[in-house]
């Protein structure tokens, strides 16, 4: 986990209003995506499926080092 990095508003805010989110799931998705596309803002998106979620998608947005993880969310709208 050292290689990746959380935002402040990662840490303070996601982790506060989705506290079911674990961080090695956001990795997992970046390291073993579905699907990712750039983003604006020089940002990026993830999607990845969580069995832990039931088996949902996890978007997971990264600044653009693709390494500092800034947002994270189930993404009911996945379309592959």
């Amino acid at each position: 986990m050292d290689k990746y990095k959380f935002t402040e508003y990662f840490e303070k805010e996601v982790l506060r209003k989705r506290p079911y989110i674990k961080k090695e799931w956001c990795i997992k998705i970046i390291e073993n995506p579905l699907k990712v596309e750039p983003q604006e803002h020089n940002r990026f998106r993830f999607w990845g499926i969580i069995n832990e979620l039931e088996g949902r998608v996890l978007r997971v947005v990264t600044l653009d080092d693709k390494r500092t993880i800034h947002n994270a969310f189930p993404d009911r709208r996945f379309k592959p």
